[in-house]
């Protein structure tokens, strides 16, 4: 019992210290509240002072900014209001200046009209003094002004035209130099024989055959006519078709070397000769295309220009004059700035005609726009090879181009030949049309035909007249000859003066 009562009252007794303990925690916990409110309440009338202070400061900037707007707005108005003061005056001032310009038109044109009547008067009356009209006195004038100004007049044209050919001709030889000179291709050209070569003369007896059998039926199986004569050593074939003749020589090689002809030999001969030949056709098409950098053409139009390979002109391989063409189109077309793409592919394609002219009707020219255009060629290449003969129109620089490679290439010394007789038929043709027109006293064709020397008597032709004649010398000769090349007519008239002294 004790021991419970003495528990009991020291449980009192610790609430009792408890509860005291709490009232002078909760005493000060109150003026700290107090103290901190207190402080709470001066930082904010602190904040509060400095707010309407910086309001203050604003709104005096804010009011004097105010004040300088409005005194730069007045000073605008004013300097407008002045600007239209001057224009008003100055616009008063012109209209002045319009009316008094209207009266100086209208006495200008009172004093025209009299000078005007003045003067027709005045050519009335020398009209009457001289019995000559106007026109009559104006030709006279002009006849008089024409014969005293000729000699300046042939003096400055031909300083003209010296100095413009000057300029024209040193571009265009830089121009043609560096084309050639990058190329620098051999002159000398391939060309398919018509001559085949036989070991012995013993051989042509067995090639005709008991009563011409085989000759029968290689010149049927070919499409060729064999020439066997005297000559020692050698067969001739002679064919139109480049490519009949080629697979003639193959196929009688191959049974030259074999030994054994006889018909059914032949014909089985001439039958692996066409294969081979279309085989090579092939393969220097591709080389061609690959060679001038014109690629992504038809396959079957790879095999017409491979048969140019078998075709020549005037001595010189057309598929070989195609592709140097190409390489000098399209280092021309670089250094003047066009296509060279295109001018490579119209030059490698120009002569493409050439390969069907004995098949097809028309010109070489034609025939390749059609073939072209059947293969869905560019229009661009079309242009630039249609014109390289002059049968149609300069349409693009790059058909330009193709004709001046076409000429570089067939008219540089060695890339052609010809025959003797035709060479000296030529010459005579051109003579024969220089000493044709009126007022030629001779003339003689000289450089291998390159240039043509025309000598007029002076009597009969002025300078002017001369310098027509070569023109229409030049003309003639390009509509009635065919050459290759280009040729130079140079008219020379020459005044001889002879007196004595005794």
């Amino acid at each position: 019992m004790l021991l419970g009562a003495a528990g009991l009252l020291g449980a009192v007794i610790g609430y009792v210290f408890r509860y005291l303990l709490v009232l002078g925690r909760k005493g000060s916990i109150e003026v700290e509240i107090k103290q901190l409110l207190l402080g709470a309440r001066e930082d904010a009338k602190r904040i509060t002072d400095a707010a309407e202070e910086e309001g203050r400061q604003k709104l005096l900037l804010a009011e004097a900014e105010l004040r300088e707007k409005e005194d730069k707005i007045t000073r605008s108005e004013d300097r407008v209001f002045k600007r239209e003061e001057t224009l008003d005056r100055k616009q008063q001032e012109l209209e002045v200046q319009i009316e008094a310009i209207k009266g100086r038109i209208e006495e200008v044109r009172l004093i025209k009209e009299r000078a005007e009547g003045l003067l027709a008067e005045r050519a009335e009356e020398l009209s009457r003094l001289s019995h000559l009209t106007i026109d009559e006195a104006k030709a006279q004038l002009y006849q008089e002004l024409e014969r005293q100004s000729q000699d300046d007049l042939m003096m400055r044209a031909a300083k003209l035209e010296r100095d413009g050919l000057e300029k024209l001709e040193r571009r265009a030889r830089e121009i043609l130099t560096t084309a050639i000179h990058r190329l620098g291709n051999s002159v000398a050209s391939d060309t398919m024989a018509t001559a085949v070569t036989i070991p012995n003369d013993e051989l042509k007896g067995k090639i005709i055959g008991k009563e011409g059998r085989n000759i029968k039926a290689l010149e049927r199986a070919t499409g060729v006519e064999i020439i066997i004569d005297d000559t020692p050593g050698s067969i001739l074939l002679s064919s139109y078709d480049p490519i009949r003749r080629a697979v003639a020589r193959v196929a009688l090689e191959n049974l030259i070397l074999d030994g054994r002809i006889q018909p059914a030999k032949i014909e089985e001969t001439v039958e692996k000769a066409k294969n081979e030949i279309n085989k090579i056709i092939k393969e220097k098409g591709e080389a061609a295309a690959f060679e001038a950098g014109v690629l992504n053409l038809d396959p079957r139009l790879i095999q017409i220009l491979g048969r140019l390979f078998f075709r020549s002109s005037y001595g010189q391989s057309v598929l070989q004059h195609s592709v140097e063409m190409s390489h000098l189109a399209g280092m021309i077309a670089e250094e003047l700035g066009a296509n060279p793409q295109v001018a490579r592919a119209g030059a490698l394609l120009h002569d493409i005609g050439k390969a069907l002219d004995h098949e097809v009707q028309g010109t070489h020219v034609e025939i390749g726009r059609r073939v072209l255009q059947k293969f869905n060629v560019n229009e661009e290449v079309i242009k630039a090879m249609q014109a390289h003969h002059e049968e149609y129109p300069f349409e693009t620089v790059e058909s330009v181009i193709v004709q001046v490679a076409d000429a570089i290439s067939g008219g540089r010394p060695g890339a052609r030949r010809d025959s003797v007789e035709q060479y000296l038929k030529r010459l005579a043709d051109i003579e024969q049309i220089a000493t044709s027109f009126k007022g030629v006293e001779k003339c003689y064709a000289i450089s291998a035909g390159r240039e043509v020397r025309v000598f007029v008597k002076p009597d009969e032709m002025s300078d002017f007249a001369a310098r027509e004649l070569a023109r229409n010398v030049a003309l003639r000769i390009e509509e009635d000859l065919k050459y290759p090349g280009e040729i130079k007519v140079t008219v020379i008239r020459e005044t001889r003066a002879i007196e004595f002294a005794r």
